[in-house]
């Protein structure tokens, strides 16, 4: 049973410019609701005890954010540092800050809802009576809002690879086990240096979401998220 959460929050949100001049993208709206709100929401429903925020660029406002709203579960923020740590140096400073060794890990950049709720709960079984180290929540090219998004990896009877095809997306949800970070000795490095290693061993396994992909790629998406009149 997974007990923390780790919500990505550090980043810059460049292609979202201008709205991210002032407003992290984790806080823009969609729907009235938040896209870290829609993380929460999830996360609770998932019966999640305790989550951990990363941040750096205007880290601030996520901080106040949280501080004024009440949430069913704890929440600590902790800032990457002097320097943004990249997605793989992010999670291992929130994961060295916790006791577990398992964690769902969520980027707010995709409009999660309660339908993924069963979805993550079925990867979670897998993850679990594989004794898996790392497991990724996939989606197909064709379910995607975003027709422009390419794919990132290929699934085949849980078994992730990559070649010419790709026809899958990561969607932004994974869980991941602490021991993979226990030989890296760069602070700043990307998720997908593990995801790499892991294939060449035949190792990283993934999970095929059944949802409609909605994610928040840039100006020019969020803009036609916004137009739709009710996404879920």
């Amino acid at each position: 049973k997974l007990k923390n959460a780790l919500i990505l929050c550090a980043g810059f949100g460049k292609r979202l410019m201008p709205l991210t001049e002032n407003i992290p993208k984790a806080l823009l709206k969609v729907n009235e609701i938040t896209l870290l709100e829609n993380s929460f929401n999830l996360v609770n429903e998932l019966g999640i005890s305790k989550v951990l925020v990363n941040t750096f660029y205007l880290g601030n406002k996520i901080t106040n954010f949280i501080k004024n709203n009440r949430y069913d579960f704890e929440i600590e923020v902790y800032e990457d540092g002097k320097e943004i740590l990249n997605t793989g140096g992010g999670i291992n400073n929130l994961i060295n800050k916790s006791s577990e060794e398992n964690f769902l890990v969520l980027n707010p950049d995709t409009l999660w809802n309660k339908d993924y709720v069963e979805i993550i709960k079925k990867m979670e079984e897998i993850y679990f009576s594989q004794k898996s180290s790392n497991i990724l929540l996939l989606v197909n090219r064709d379910k995607s809002f975003d027709k422009n998004l390419i794919g990132d990896f290929n699934l085949e009877f849980l078994k992730i690879s990559k070649n010419e095809k790709n026809n899958f997306i990561y969607t932004g949800c994974q869980i991941i086990n602490k021991s993979l970070f226990k030989d890296k000795s760069k602070k700043i490095f990307p998720i997908n240096e593990i995801w790499d290693e892991l294939i060449l061993e035949n190792k990283l396994i993934g999970f095929e979401s059944s949802l409609k992909f909605y994610h928040v790629t840039d100006l020019n998406i969020y803009k036609k998220l916004l137009e739709l009149n009710k996404i879920f």
